[in-house]
């Protein structure tokens, strides 16, 4: 496994900055936002490539303001939109996988069956094309109150009956509701990429990663045991004075946590 950044976290302006900094920090790929147009998904590219730094993953930018669950279809084609402008990032950059949050459940405006019902066909337009291109879709483990367990997780990704369609798995998040060791084992080969960050049980506040209330070393055994070997990417600011203190921070605990 090798240890990643997302972009906006890294210190500089530019992804020139950026991407220089990730690797004077040690990581191995950065996530990087949904780029909209040609000459911005290069520059990536470039100042990428320029610093040895891979691309893995795009999270896309859509799926908040207009979710794939929302009751007006016009919205729900606008998500659709956001998650192709995501594909032609991810292929211009070389990553693999773009990040989507599926359906947001919202009193008054959509139940979770509706999350369910309304979110499905939408995914399933996109299918075709990202198989087309070999990029696949992570639907992510958020607070969007919907895909509460492994089990019905699992049914989600397992009803589109798509090699391109999984699971982007993400530690922290699942610390809220669950355990995240268990969570692995049961998405097993479903899981496409992780994010890390620390998360603190007794108070329900985002910590460092070694300061959380993760069982880092089980966490770690069940990504074997379920044979995940690609990146594990860090989506938190870390504890220090200054952004370099913070980087320096991630990365050394994120060394550990790949020890364990």
């Amino acid at each position: 496994m090798r240890k990643g950044i997302y972009y906006s976290l890294l210190p500089g302006e530019t992804p020139e900055e950026k991407f220089a900094a990730a690797a004077r920090f040690g990581f191995a790929g950065v996530e990087i936002p949904t780029l909209g147009s040609a000459s911005e998904r290069s520059r990536y590219l470039e100042a990428a490539t320029a610093n040895g730094i891979k691309i893995p993953s795009v999270m896309n930018q859509a799926h908040w303001a207009s979710p794939m669950s929302d009751p007006d279809p016009a919205v729900r084609a606008k998500s659709v939109e956001g998650m192709m402008t995501s594909l032609e990032t991810a292929s211009a950059v070389g990553a693999d996988t773009v990040l989507l949050v599926p359906a947001v459940v919202k009193p008054q405006v959509c139940t979770y069956q509706e999350a369910w019902d309304r979110s499905c066909p939408e995914i399933a337009k996109l299918i075709p094309e990202y198989a087309a291109r070999k990029v696949g879709i992570g639907m992510e483990n958020v607070w969007n109150k919907f895909l509460l367990s492994p089990l019905e997780f699992n049914r989600y990704v397992d009803d589109f009956n798509s090699p391109w369609v999984g699971a982007y798995f993400d530690v922290g998040n699942i610390m809220a509701y669950g355990y995240p060791e268990q969570w692995i084992v049961s998405l097993g080969h479903r899981i496409r990429k992780v994010h890390v960050k620390g998360f603190k049980v007794e108070d329900r506040t985002w910590c460092s990663l070694l300061a959380s209330s993760i069982d880092w070393a089980a966490v770690m055994n069940a990504f074997r045991q379920v044979g995940y070997d690609d990146i594990i990417t860090g989506e938190l600011k870390g504890d220090g004075d200054t952004h370099e203190a913070r980087m320096i921070n991630i990365s050394t605990d994120m060394d550990k946590i790949l020890a364990m």
